[in-house]
């Protein structure tokens, strides 16, 4: 991700052991919100670790989680309506589950990934601030991606002005 820069040192070396696994690399391949599913996780892992930090909260988890919250390797573009909608409701477990296999994820990290739904999938609210910052970030980049993938080039525009945005609240 361009907006990843050297100077993110330490965002990367939370996150480097996911982007670097195989299974997670396979993300590239599946198509998410007409992008890949692992542009996607990236996206809301470095904003959630962004805010994260600036509230002062759990930054390394809401990094983690973020990454995470999306980590199954389900094609939804291969899925009929009915088994989007289930995928949609139901792919928080799908993704703690998957990550469980080759990542050891804490109490919160786990309430990150299994609320980042909420309200649309309502089976837990979430528990704690760094599981809302996670659903928030993942709210505002798949309205980012989903404009994106209608309009052209919005998304470099919607890059931008976050970027200007954290900048500016200094975090």
């Amino acid at each position: 991700m361009k907006e990843i820069s050297d100077r993110e040192e330490q965002y990367l070396s939370i996150v480097n052991d996911i982007l670097e696994h195989d299974e997670f690399m396979k993300t590239k391949d599946i198509m998410h919100h007409g992008m890949n599913r692992y542009d996607h996780s990236v996206r809301v892992s470095y904003y959630s670790y962004k805010l994260s930090k600036m509230l002062k909260l759990d930054y390394r988890g809401a990094a983690r989680a973020g990454l995470l919250h999306d980590f199954f390797l389900v094609d939804n573009e291969a899925l009929n309506i009915k088994e989007k909608l289930a995928t949609l409701v139901n792919h928080p477990k799908y993704a703690v589950a998957y990550s469980s296999k080759f990542f050891e994820l804490s109490d919160k990290e786990k309430d990150m990934i299994l609320t980042h739904m909420f309200p649309i999938a309502i089976t837990k609210v979430p528990k704690y601030m760094e599981s809302w910052v996670v659903d928030t970030v993942d709210n505002a980049v798949s309205i980012c991606e989903a404009l994106y993938c209608r309009k052209g080039r919005f998304l470099k525009y919607a890059n931008v002005m976050l970027i200007v945005i954290l900048n500016y609240l200094k975090f």
